[in-house]
């Protein structure tokens, strides 16, 4: 039965081979019918690419289809809608985002100080730097659009914190007290100013968190107010004394100037004339001692008067800033209204009285010609 089959094969091969080779013989025929001559044909680049024989023990071969040739590759570029640092380098490529955020990241920051003061820094005068290598990799790789990529910064603390130290120094404003002045004859009182300080700490941080966000909008250095010591309405009441005329006025000062009483008093003679300018009461004393004053040659030879009616200062002593001067009272009551002592300012004892009561140490005096 095998020996049958292997039989049965050979003949199968032997007709194939002879429709075969009728074929051939009847190509070249056709050609001369045509009345045309064959020209031999160059075997193409080809290759065949045998196939597993079939039932009957032939074999076939097919064409490969042609290889597509590779297409150049362009520049890899950023996702679509992707950040670095808050800017859009979707699109880009990462030569062209590293230029964009670099130049943008190199913009100045514009320092507002109080009002009007401007003062712009450039991030690398703050020792501040951008890691746009580590940021721009991370860009390119990723595949999401829309992404955000931050930009780490480091910025050199100690560097902002002189730059703040400087500007608060050099913006520093010091407070004004209110002071009191003469106008018209009255006293017055100045306003008060009051003055202003760069808040350092915070305004450090401020910079130092505008770099690291990449903000570049002004920023506004935050200021704190110095108060004055001394206001309008701490500045009380004032003594006004008319040397001229002989006449002590009291004043309540504040924000506008009220006369509260005025007196007669005497003043000094031309030979010991009452000094002019500003002073004020330095001590107040009740029931004082006199002690005659050793530079003077008037009181050569006296000697000190304890309390009691012969008292020359009465029973108040309102010592004011100029040497050896002061408002008393006197016991001659007849030297009111003229030029009799010897620099003090005399007053009746009940007068003075109320007065000590009146002012404390420190309230001003003013002593003009008028």
């Amino acid at each position: 039965m095998r020996r049958g089959a292997q039989i049965a094969a050979v003949c199968a091969c032997g007709v194939a081979g002879l429709v075969a080779a009728v074929l051939l013989a009847v190509v070249p025929a056709a050609g001369a019918d045509d009345g045309t001559g064959t020209t031999p044909t160059t075997p193409t680049d080809t290759t065949t690419i045998p196939t597993a024989p079939t039932t009957t023990g032939e074999t076939t071969t097919t064409a490969p289809a042609p290889r597509p040739r590779p297409q150049p590759r362009g520049p890899k570029v950023i996702a679509a809608g992707v950040t670095v640092g808050g800017t859009l380098v979707g699109g880009l490529t990462a030569v062209e985002a590293r230029e964009i955020v670099k130049e943008r990241f190199a913009k100045p920051l514009k320092l507002v100080i109080g009002s009007g003061a401007k003062v712009v820094v450039t991030p690398q005068e703050l020792g501040a730097a951008a890691h746009l290598k580590e940021a721009l990799e991370l860009a390119v790789r990723v595949r999401r659009a829309g992404f955000v990529v931050p930009l780490k910064v480091d910025v050199q603390r100690a560097k902002v914190e002189r730059l703040v130290a400087r500007l608060a120094e050099q913006y520093r404003r010091e407070p004004v007290d209110a002071q009191l002045r003469i106008r018209d004859l009255k006293p017055f009182a100045t306003e008060e100013v009051p003055g202003r300080r760069v808040k350092e700490l915070i305004a450090t941080r401020t910079i130092v968190k505008a770099l690291k966000t990449h903000e570049r909008t002004p920023v506004q250095l935050p200021l704190e107010e110095i108060k004055p010591a001394v206001t309008a309405d701490d500045l009380g009441r004032a003594i006004v004394i008319r040397r001229g005329s002989n006449e002590l006025l009291l004043y309540r000062v504040a924000r506008k100037p009220k006369l509260i009483r005025e007196f007669q008093i005497a003043t000094g003679r031309s030979e010991y004339p009452t000094p002019l300018g500003r002073f004020e009461i330095v001590t107040k004393q009740e029931n004082p001692w006199w002690y005659p004053p050793t530079t003077s040659d008037w009181a050569q030879g006296k000697e000190p008067v304890p309390p009691g009616p012969g008292n020359p200062l009465g029973t108040r002593w309102m010592g004011i800033s100029a040497p050896y001067v002061g408002i008393h009272g006197t016991p001659d009551a007849a030297s009111i209204g003229y030029s009799a002592s010897h620099g003090c300012i005399r007053m009746l004892i009940p007068q003075v009285e109320w007065l000590f009561k009146q002012v404390e140490v420190g309230t001003p005096v003013f002593i003009i010609p008028a």
